[in-house]
């Protein structure tokens, strides 16, 4: 569907997440970037869009929906994406996938976060690094432990990509980014190696998105 309009920026997880849902339903959209290292979220404009300050925002069907969770659950309901099994246990077992990188360790890396610790720290290690990584390893360990209980057919809970691949496939980038060390998580890898191949999430990588980065 057109007409979308998506405020985010490229680094975001939050944005990435619905980056990749927009692409799995299908929906045309326009990226208006809200640059964050340059403080635009906090700009009179983007707080109209969003008291919070935060990325994404997305314009669609008359609405203006924030936080990336949300804006999943909507698009599930309206576009039949299928990101949740409907058995009950089975969905709340994929939450808590899904909840365990988006409740827990995004929210311990945001940009704002790490930027004060970093000033916290007075300079002191290699910050904001040390910090990502002192939540994204152990966040991640836990996950891989979490994904034994699924059957990796290719994606985290099955066949099809879902809400817990959405979420991880960010963690990933950010992991990597911040050299955190993933390579002897297989399971994770191996979910990493089946969304590569999939358009939706390559189209939504940040350096798809910003093929030029600063």
């Amino acid at each position: 569907m057109s007409g979308a309009v998506l405020y985010d920026y490229w680094r975001s997880s939050a944005s990435y997440r619905v980056r990749i849902g927009l692409n799995l339903a299908g929906i045309a959209y326009r990226a208006v970037p809200v640059d964050l290292t340059k403080g635009e979220h906090k700009s009179p404009a983007h707080l109209a869009r969003n008291p919070q300050g935060l990325v994404p925002v997305l314009d669609i069907d008359g609405l203006r929906l924030t936080q990336s969770l949300a804006i999943l659950d909507y698009l599930e309901s309206t576009r039949g994406l299928a990101l949740l099994p409907r058995d009950a246990g089975a969905r709340a077992r994929v939450l808590a996938l899904a909840h365990a990188i988006a409740i827990d360790i995004h929210p311990v890396c945001n940009l704002s976060v790490a930027r004060h610790a970093s000033e916290l720290a007075g300079g002191r290690g290699d910050m904001p690094g040390d910090w990502m990584r002192r939540f994204i390893r152990p966040g991640l360990q836990a996950f891989e432990q979490m994904l034994g209980g699924f059957a990796q057919a290719p994606f985290c809970a099955g066949e099809r990509p879902g809400l817990a691949d959405i979420c991880l496939i960010p963690q990933i980038y950010n992991a990597r980014r911040w050299k955190a060390e993933i390579d002897d998580l297989p399971r994770i890898c191996a979910v990493e190696a089946a969304c590569k191949d999939r358009p939706e999430f390559a189209k939504a990588h940040p350096d798809a998105v910003n093929p030029a980065p600063t």
